[in-house]
């Protein structure tokens, strides 16, 4: 199985972290960075090959990474020479992918079981499948509903529940033939595309662990409890039987139960730590 990793974005949200590392390399606790995560769970769930789309300080990206023997990938590279947005880097990929394969973004945090989603998707027979989450949103104020200058009913600060994206996605190679290389594309506009056309996406919903590390208070939040997170990401045998709960639920989001993945993770590296020189020269940028 192919994943293609999107790691290209100038993480503007997460600076002042993201001025000196892209996204996909800040760290997590003591040991890991977000991509040393994202490949051992990768190849936990089988697959064997990634790309990576890189753009904002890819060369740190590509100094890191290699070519992915360290975690047992095969692994190669697509540049922006300009921002594409979540899919336009895929467009010029078609020749270099498999028939079905799964993309997502580098700064996602999640034991979403990848293997499952991209099984799903092709038993679905969509050209594409969002992996969704259910957040909520705590209104602060009343809420009214009007009609014809008049006020006809009334909710006090309600909790709004919302289907989300989680960032993770299945796609079939077809469905790239639409689209030129080198076009821009959102997530938001090639799924209201499909929709338009009337060739729906499925969905894979999941209602386990889930962060986003975009802002720095996303970032710090999962720092300050990364060693609790860290046995629900790249679970031992043993930990995988830990209680269900988030340790750390997120702000703003619904509390998050944890549906322990089929499959358990080991950790990127034997002894669980980056070489300490590698280690060393990203907390230090």
């Amino acid at each position: 199985m192919h994943a293609v990793i999107l790691a290209g974005g100038k993480g503007i949200r997460l600076r002042p972290y993201t001025t000196a590392l892209p996204k996909p390399l800040v760290p997590l606790g003591d040991h890991e960075v977000m991509l040393d995560v994202i490949f051992a769970q990768l190849v936990r769930q089988g697959f064997t090959s990634a790309t990576l789309a890189i753009h904002h300080l890819g060369h740190l990206i590509q100094a890191y990474v290699g070519a992915g023997s360290e975690w047992g990938l095969e692994v190669d590279y697509a540049t922006e020479t300009e921002p594409l947005g979540t899919f336009g880097p895929l467009f010029s990929l078609k020749d270099r992918l498999p028939e079905h394969f799964l993309v997502m973004n580098g700064d996602i945090l999640t034991d979403l079981p990848f293997g499952d989603l991209l099984t799903g998707h092709v038993a679905s027979g969509a050209p594409l499948t969002v992996a969704t989450h259910v957040t909520e949103h705590q209104v602060e104020f009343g809420v009214l509903d009007l009609w014809e200058q008049r006020i006809c009913g009334f909710t006090e600060k309600p909790r709004l529940t919302y289907h989300v994206s989680m960032g993770v996605y299945a796609m079939s190679r077809s469905l790239l033939d639409r689209y030129q290389p080198g076009t821009p594309c959102g997530a938001d506009e090639l799924i209201l595309d499909l929709i338009e056309r009337q060739d729906y996406p499925a969905c894979f919903p999941y209602t386990g662990l889930w962060r986003d590390i975009g802002r720095p208070s996303d970032y710090d939040g999962v720092n300050s409890c990364y060693d609790e997170l860290r046995p629900m990401l790249l679970p031992e045998p043993l930990a995988a039987a830990a209680g269900p709960s988030d340790p750390c639920p997120q702000e703003g989001a619904a509390a998050v139960l944890a549906t322990p993945a089929a499959a358990t993770f080991p950790s990127a590296h034997s002894n669980g730590t980056r070489p300490a020189s590698a280690r060393e020269a990203l907390v230090t940028q």
